[in-house]
């Protein structure tokens, strides 16, 4: 018959679970995803996970958790069918990773399903396959707990299973679904092997050792802790784990972990969020590294948005967005000096690696250096004084930077502190520290300009006089005064201060250049930090300017006391240690 011609009938269940099957078991990984959520549900506090053929052949998940009452393993395997809710608001308020009772009955619609279980009153193991009735249960041998054995994926689909991948490919996806909820529950053990051969096991422990097993020393060694409250115990957030330090930023997106209540999550708030806490110490496409965990009343987060509940919709997104925002942001703030102490040292990667100190910020940048004496930063340090390399431990403590030794090529400040050898990227360094203090100038609306006797005119295209005019208003705000003259032609009359040294119209093309890449899509809180990066870069000192001890003494004295002052507005590293230890192993001292 047509199917223009058929009638309208009730579909059959088989049929009814395999769409079901075709949205929630895409593919092996996510077969692995279902069977785990319920084990963790179920109190499990061991997992073992057993694949073959990338989870093709085989997928078994064996749990120590409550176990299912035999009169209850028929029902397991029905849709819709859980014990997880039963009513609206227990869906309004889901405090489990499952809920919807369609897992195992998609799972057995697409496969050969096996499930045995036991709970603690039981005297023996019950199990049932998809291909029995209730009626079909029998008795079986097994621990407590539960173990899930599906096998031939996909064998009762066939055309779905052409659009598998390798085995190696789908083995990884399922490798990288026990990672995520390995990472979200350390108090879990987990044991993960491949056609009988163990890839990856991870005890009981801490939530900071278990993100170190799973992302490795590299994340370890260049992360901040994070822990943040907001708001009463009803309605309020809370914010938790680990963010990698800009230096150690990727060039993919594979290391970002986020979890709501527990759930690993894809969701375009909570990334946004992250992204722009990242904005002023990012470079490029560069992504950074982070297991966060995200907490909040169930009643104010929607988890049943999406079939395979990664996405959510937040109650309140703006408090949701601005809450991480503030607090990663604050956290990036204080990635500066002053907490460098020998301690901080010993512990540090040799070989180059980079020691990089979370500490709080012990005081506020000074108002005596105004916004307009950024050109003089170094002509006006004599205040700084000099200092004779051999300072007391208590001073050196005091300036965790030390005191300035001498240049090399120009380019680094070579400084002594209690640790060790300081070397500093002048440049870098500089550019960081001024383009915080144009922030704060900007946020005061306290940004002083320089008046140009002859305006400057510079040769436009039509899209950058169109950007100029769409904003005007931001670039008076940064102390431009520009403007134009005909459809191909800008006037500058006035420059930012910071800027009264550099080459007016090489800055003006960088910062037309600015304006497209930013685009009008964009917020104006990131295309205003966006151009103030450019300006810092162009108002820092530059690689080839020899500097007085004076002078580089009082560029160590601002890194201390300036937020974000271990890498620069690209990202990059502004200084690195080198403890006495490290200098004595190149010298094989004590060997």
């Amino acid at each position: 018959m047509s199917t223009k011609n058929r009638p309208i009938q009730a579909l059959p269940d088989q049929l009814i679970s395999q769409i079901a099957a075709g949205e929630v078991i895409e593919r092996p990984a996510a077969v692995v995803k279902e069977l785990l959520e319920n084990a963790i549900d179920a109190g499990a506090t061991q997992i073992t996970i057993r694949l073959e053929q990338g989870g093709i052949k085989r997928i078994s998940v064996t749990d120590n958790g409550r176990g299912i009452p035999k009169e209850q393993l028929g029902l397991a395997l029905q849709r819709h069918a859980t014990s997880k809710v039963a009513s609206l608001p227990d869906i309004e308020n889901v405090t489990t990773l499952g809920f919807r009772g369609e897992a195992l009955a998609s799972i057995a619609s697409v496969s050969q399903l096996t499930l045995t279980s036991r709970t603690a009153d039981e005297q023996h193991a019950w199990q049932i396959n998809n291909m029995a009735n209730e009626s079909g249960i029998e008795p079986a041998s097994g621990p407590v707990g539960t173990s899930v054995d599906v096998r031939d994926l996909y064998s009762r689909t066939p055309a779905r299973r052409k659009f598998l991948k390798s085995e190696q490919t789908e083995y990884g996806h399922c490798q990288e679904t026990v990672r995520r909820i390995a990472l979200s529950r350390p108090d879990v053990s987990f044991v993960l092997s491949h056609n009988n051969k163990q890839t990856a096991q991870w005890g009981v422990n801490e939530s900071a050792q278990r993100s170190a097993q799973i992302l490795g020393n590299d994340f370890a060694n260049a992360r901040l802790p994070l822990e943040q409250i907001a708001g009463d115990e009803s309605n309020g957030l809370r914010l938790s784990g680990f963010i990698g330090l800009p230096t150690a930023a990727r060039g993919r997106a594979d290391s970002q972990y986020f979890y709501v209540n527990g759930r690993f999550v894809r969701d375009k708030l909570l990334t946004h969020a992250v992204r722009a806490a990242y904005q002023d110490v990012l470079y490029g496409d560069r992504y950074p590294s982070y297991v966060l965990h995200l907490n909040l009343n169930p009643a104010l987060v929607d988890v049943n948005v999406h079939p395979s509940k990664t996405e959510v919709r937040f109650r309140d997104s703006r408090s949701v967005h601005q809450f991480v925002f503030n607090t990663i942001n604050r956290a990036l703030a204080q990635t500066n000096v002053e907490a460098l102490s020998p301690a901080s040292t010993t512990q540090a990667p040799r070989s180059g690696a980079l020691p990089w100190i979370s500490a709080q910020r012990q005081a506020p940048l000074g108002i005596a250096q105004k916004p307009a004496d950024y050109g003089q930063f170094f002509a006006e340090a004599a205040n700084a004084g000099t200092h004779h390399i051999n300072e007391t431990a208590t001073t050196q403590e005091q300036h965790p930077l030390g005191y300035a030794l001498a240049q090399l090529h120009d380019i680094y400040v070579l400084a002594q502190n209690e640790a060790g050898l300081v070397l500093v990227d002048m440049h870098a360094a500089h550019e960081r520290i001024l383009y915080e203090q144009m922030k704060q100038a900007l946020e005061s609306r306290d940004m002083p300009v320089q008046q140009l006797l002859i305006p400057i005119t510079l040769n436009a295209d039509p899209v950058e006089v169109g950007a100029v005019e769409e904003n005007q208003a931001m670039l008076h705000s940064l102390g431009f005064d520009v403007s134009a003259l005909s459809p191909e032609t800008l006037a500058v009359r006035t420059l930012p201060a910071p800027l009264k040294h550099a080459d007016a119209e090489t800055v003006m093309r960088d910062i037309l250049r600015e304006l497209q890449e930013v685009g009008s899509s964009r917020i104006v809180t990131e295309k205003h930090h966006a151009l103030l990066g450019t300006m810092a870069c162009h108002s820092a000192v530059r690689a080839g300017r020899k500097l007085t001890h004076t002078e580089m003494n009082a560029l160590l004295r601002q890194m201390e006391i300036t937020e974000r002052a271990n890498q620069c507005n690209h990202g990059r590293p502004t200084w690195v240690q080198l403890a006495a230890s490290d200098l004595d192993l190149l010298f094989q001292r004590g060997q």
